[in-house]
């Protein structure tokens, strides 16, 4: 299943401040989530497999690094905890890096909120507007980013133009 997906992420230093904006704004809580994320060598775009007791997809895709709303073209696959998929992508590919988390995962209609902890990084949030069906489109998917930005008051100084694991791999090198 592919989707388009327009996303920012941000540090976060306050997350009861995002927790409390969700709240007042009647977001649907779906769950605090242990996340492992295993991102494999490839040679075009990302492919990683999140393990999770709430998600858990194989999921490629490409994005550009940027500061702000970045769209991303985004293909998940459901796999099944504990399946061997894991295991056989190593061996085919190789492991880029693993990223260990505490995500807190909210909804406003299409727009999903992440609050997340993680190990050796910090503390971040992440909006991520999705279109799943086309009923959206680019653009206006891009607004709703920017609407939550503002909303939230995420400061630009905040905006990380890369994935948890680019940072990670910048500090172990």
């Amino acid at each position: 299943m592919g989707h388009l997906n327009v996303e920012i992420k941000a540090r976060c230093n306050n997350q009861d401040h995002i927790r409390n904006y969700l709240k007042s704004h009647e977001a649907n809580f779906k769950g605090m989530d242990h996340q492992i994320d295993t991102y494999f060598r490839v040679a075009h775009g990302r492919l990683k497999l999140r393990e999770g007791e709430i998600e858990n997809h194989l999921i490629h895709y490409d994005r550009p690094n940027q500061e702000g709303p970045k769209q991303s073209q985004v293909i998940l696959y459901k796999s099944e905890p504990n399946s061997s998929l894991k295991d056989v992508l190593t061996k085919a590919l190789g492991i880029l890096v693993v990223i260990d988390k505490q995500r807190e995962i909210y909804f406003i209609e299409n727009v999903k909120f992440h609050i997340d902890t993680v190990k050796s990084l910090g503390t971040f949030m992440e909006i991520e507007a999705i279109d799943s069906n086309g009923k959206f489109g680019n653009e206006k998917l891009y607004e709703q980013c920017q609407h939550y930005l503002k909303e939230i008051g995420i400061d630009d100084k905040d905006l990380v133009s890369v994935s948890y694991s680019d940072l990670l791999m910048d500090q172990l090198s």
